[in-house]
């Protein structure tokens, strides 16, 4: 599997004057600021969304029992859910899924101080679900919907039926899938008379939302990295499964300038 580390060759881009690169940053600020308005555009939009209320009575297995969908806000007014692909069998969740949930943790402080409850729902039985975050070293919530519809009422799950047809639906299109699992978002509203609302559902590259660490190699000269592997997140592990990160080392040996000079 292909997941190389691309080098840095400053001959492969421009090297201009400080007063040249200002001016060219300036320019890219005023695209940047066009993005964030529209950003907060669609954010509105999204808030105004219709939405449906939650009918069925779900029920899942939690550390504190079984818990049905009110339940799981903790006394709040919004829940956020992780549709972490981990179904029954599996030996560990997905790396993509995990590489998400790694960004929970530091979020679900600030959250809790904005009404909104962010756990992870998974087909998997919770023994598994439980042995698993434990060795990942996980704080969030993580509910087990085995048994309920859950999962496939909000189109994150497939049957071995649908996916031998060739087709299913997802991310609210018709689509060839590769997998029984899917990854998503969802987000509900519970109302002062504890009936629960179902607002809005993201899937697809949609979930990169909680991907934190995309943003932040998205400011960097290379990016992401990813053209040149197999397929995107090709280089993404589960957190304990990494290899030591050594630097990647220059084509050329050059001399420190800090070097000993006789």
């Amino acid at each position: 599997m292909n997941t190389a580390i691309t080098a840095i060759n400053a001959a492969d881009h421009p090297i201009v004057s400080k007063e040249q690169w200002l001016a060219a940053r300036k320019t890219l600020l005023a695209r940047e600021k066009e993005l964030t308005r529209l950003q907060d555009e669609i954010a509105r939009e999204r808030r105004t969304l219709p939405w449906v209320r939650v009918e069925k009575d779900y029920v899942f297995d939690t550390l504190q029992g079984p818990r049905c969908l009110a339940d799981l806000f903790d006394g709040r007014g919004q829940l956020l859910v992780q549709h972490f692909m981990f179904a029954p069998g599996w030996e560990q969740g997905c790396k993509s899924c995990s590489y998400m949930a790694d960004h929970n943790d530091g979020a679900n402080i600030h959250l809790a101080h904005r009404d909104v409850t962010l756990l992870a729902v998974s087909r998997a039985p919770l023994a598994d679900i439980e042995r698993f975050r434990q060795r990942m070293g996980w704080r969030f919530n993580w509910v087990s919907s085995l048994g309920s519809d859950f999962n496939r009422d909000f189109a994150v799950s497939f049957s071995q039926d649908e996916l031998s047809s060739g087709k299913v639906d997802y991310n609210y299109v018709r689509q060839s899938f590769p997998h029984e699992e899917a990854p998503g978002l969802s987000v509900f509203c519970r109302d002062e008379a504890g009936q629960v609302f179902h607002t809005y559902s993201r899937y697809g590259r949609g979930v990169e939302v909680m991907m934190h660490t995309y943003n932040l190699l998205e400011l960097t000269p290379k990016g992401r990295d990813e053209d040149g592997l197999d397929y995107p997140m090709a280089w993404v592990r589960h957190h304990d499964r990494y290899e030591p990160a050594d630097p990647v080392k220059p084509a050329a040996t050059v001399a420190a300038c800090c070097a000993p000079r006789d």
